[in-house]
C-alpha cells in the first residue's frame, strides 16, 4: 500500500520561511501583480499534475511566485473596498482554528468561542440582550439568513411552514434604493423572488424616506400579501450613509412587519460618540448583521447575523437529523469533546462545513479590546471628516456627500473642463495604476465620485492627506494647468482625543 505523500507536520520550520516572505510582502514595496504577470503565470499556469513535487518545492514557488504577487487589497493606500487586509492576530487565529479545530463542532475551546464571541459582539454594538448569533461566510449570507428568520416568521405569522412546505402567495420586502444588492439576492433564494422587494425612496444623503416607506405600507395594507421584512441601513456600502432606524423601526413594528438592520459595514460605529446617536432605533431590530471582516480587521469569510429567537433559525434552517451523528449527551453529561457536537450552528443556517471563526472574533478583541476598537473606528470616521473639510477649502475639489462614517465622495472639478465624471474617471485610473492611492469611484445624485472607504487597520490619517495631494496633482495634470501646491494643505488634528 503506498505512503502518504503529503507533508502533515513540521509546522515550525514552514511557518518561519511564510512568515518572513509574508512579512516582506506586508512592506508594501514590491511592484503590482501585473508589473511583470509573465514571470509568475509561466510558472503557475501549469498542467495538473501527475506527480507532486513535494513540500519544500512548493514553499518556494509560493514564497517567489505566489506571495509577491498578492493583492492590493492589504496595501493601507488601498481604500477602495470595504474589505481589507487581516490583521496579524486574525491571520494566526484563522491558521490556529485550521490546524487545531478544522470544523466549529464538539466540546472543544474553538466551540466555546462561537458563542463567547458572538456575545462579546453584541455587547459591544450594543444589540439588545436577548439577541443571539451566528457566524457565518459574510455580509451577502448573513443577510439572507437574517431574511430567511424573518420568512419563516412572517409565513409562520400566517399559518404557513415555508421551510417545510415552501412559500405560499405573494411577498414583500421593503428596502432603500442604496441597500445592498445581496437583499435581492437573498429574496431570490428564499423563494420569495427578486420582484417581492419593493424600492423605497431615499433623500439626497441616500437614507431611507419614511414617509415614503409608510405610503408603500398604506397601499400594501390590503393586498393579498405577506410583508417579510423592512430592511434599513446602517451603513450604505455607497456612500456610509444610516438610515433613520427610529423612524422605520417603529413604523415596521407598528405595522407587525420584521424590521431587519444591515449593519455589515456601519454597525461598529456607534463606537464613535460623533455618529452614536444616529444609530437610536437600533434597539428595535428583530435582526442585525455585522461583518468582522471589514472594520474589525479579521480575514475575510466572517460575517454574523444577530436575531431576537434563534429558534426561527432553527425551524428555517434545520438539515434535521442524521443517522451518523449522534447527540445524545450534554455538555453537563460529556467525559469527552466528541461526545457531544456542542451547540447546533449548522442547524442555524446554510453551512454544515463551516470553520472556526468565533476564535479569530475572540483573538481580535482580546488583543485590542473595546477601546482599541473605538479609537480606529474615530480615526478612520475623523479621515473621511478632515479629507471632506480639506476639499471644501480647496477651489479644485468638491464635496458630493457629506461623509457619516469613514466614506468620503468627493472630486476634482475645473469649470473649463466639459465632463467632470470623464475627468474623475481618468484622474481614478491613474490613481489605481499608480498603485499608491486606489480609492474606488460611485456615482452620487448622478455625479461620479471618487470614494475612499478608510477601513484597514494598517491605514492612517496619512493615507488621507496623501490621496488629496495625488488628486490635486493629477487633476492639474489632465487640466493643462500648474501642479497645485500641497505643501500649506495643513496637518491633521490629534483624532485620538
Amino acid at each position: 500500500m503506498a505512503t502518504e505523500q503529503a507533508e502533515c507536520g513540521k509546522l515550525e520550520t514552514y511557518l518561519q520561511t511564510l512568515g518572513h516572505t509574508l512579512d516582506r510582502f506586508l512592506t508594501f514595496q514590491h511592484p503590482d501583480a501585473m508589473h511583470e504577470p509573465a514571470r509568475w503565470r509561466a510558472v503557475l499556469e501549469r498542467p495538473l499534475p501527475a506527480f507532486g513535487i513535494g513540500v519544500d518545492a512548493v514553499m518556494e514557488e509560493m514564497t517567489r511566485y505566489l506571495i509577491p504577487n498578492g493583492s492590493a487589497i492589504p496595501n493601507p493606500g488601498c481604500t477602495a473596498f470595504i474589505t481589507t487586509g487581516a490583521t496579524t492576530v486574525g491571520a494566526l487565529a484563522t491558521l490556529a482554528g485550521a490546524v487545531a479545530s478544522p470544523q466549529r463542532l464538539s466540546l472543544n475551546a474553538f466551540n466555546f468561542l462561537e458563542e463567547q464571541s458572538l456575545e462579546w459582539l453584541a455587547e459591544l454594538l450594543q444589540l439588545p440582550p436577548a439577541m443571539k448569533g451566528l457566524y457565518s461566510s459574510g455580509g451577502s449570507v448573513a443577510n439572507l439568513v437574517a431574511l430567511g428568520a424573518a420568512r419563516q416568521h412572517a409565513f409562520e405569522t400566517v399559518g404557513i411552514d415555508p421551510a417545510r412546505h415552501g412559500v405560499r402567495g405573494a411577498a414583500r420586502l421593503y428596502a432603500s434604493s442604496a441597500s445592498h444588492h445581496s437583499i435581492r439576492r437573498a429574496a431570490a433564494v428564499l423563494g420569495l423572488g427578486r420582484d417581492a422587494v419593493v424600492t423605497i425612496a431615499t433623500d439626497a444623503e441616500g437614507r431611507m424616506i419614511p414617509a415614503a416607506l409608510e405610503q408603500q405600507l398604506e397601499r400594501d395594507r390590503d393586498q393579498a400579501m405577506v410583508p417579510v421584512a423592512v430592511v434599513a441601513n446602517a451603513g450604505t456600502t455607497d456612500t456610509g450613509a444610516i438610515d433613520p432606524l427610529q423612524a422605520i423601526g417603529t413604523l415596521a413594528h407598528r405595522y407587525a412587519i420584521w424590521f431587519h438592520v444591515d449593519g455589515a459595514y456601519g454597525l461598529p460605529g456607534i463606537l464613535d460618540p460623533e455618529v452614536s446617536p444616529l444609530y437610536a432605533g437600533l434597539e428595535l431590530a428583530d435582526s442585525v448583521i455585522v461583518d468582522p471582516h471589514k472594520w474589525l480587521g479579521a480575514p475575510v469569510g466572517i460575517g454574523a447575523t444577530f436575531v431576537r429567537d434563534r429558534a426561527l433559525l432553527q425551524r428555517a434552517f434545520t438539515q434535521e437529523a442524521s443517522s451518523y451523528l449522534e447527540r445524545a449527551c450534554t455538555q453537563e453529561t460529556a467525559q469527552h469533546s466528541m461526545d457531544s457536537l456542542g451547540i447546533p450552528y449548522s442547524d442555524f443556517g446554510v453551512e454544515l462545513s463551516a470553520p472556526s471563526r468565533g476564535a479569530v472574533v475572540w483573538a481580535l478583541l482580546r488583543e485590542i479590546g473595546a477601546g482599541g476598537l473605538r479609537a480606529r473606528i474615530r480615526r478612520h470616521n475623523a479621515m473621511a471628516r478632515q479629507l471632506a473639510e480639506r476639499a471644501d477649502a480647496h477651489p479644485d475639489l468638491e464635496v458630493l456627500q457629506r461623509p457619516t462614517l469613514s466614506i468620503c465622495c468627493f472630486r476634482y472639478v475645473n469649470a473649463a473642463y466639459p465632463d467632470l465624471d470623464a475627468l474623475n474617471a481618468r484622474i481614478h485610473r491613474a490613481l489605481v495604476r499608480q498603485g499608491r492611492h486606489i480609492p474606488s469611484t460611485t456615482v452620487v445624485n448622478g455625479r461620479l465620485a471618487i470614494r475612499p472607504c478608510f477601513l484597514g487597520a494598517r491605514t492612517g490619517p496619512d493615507q488621507a492627506q496623501a490621496l488629496v495631494d495625488e488628486v490635486l496633482a493629477l487633476g492639474a495634470r489632465f487640466t493643462q494647468g500648474p501642479e497645485p501646491d500641497t505643501h500649506n494643505s495643513g496637518t491633521m488634528p490629534d483624532i485620538e482625543r
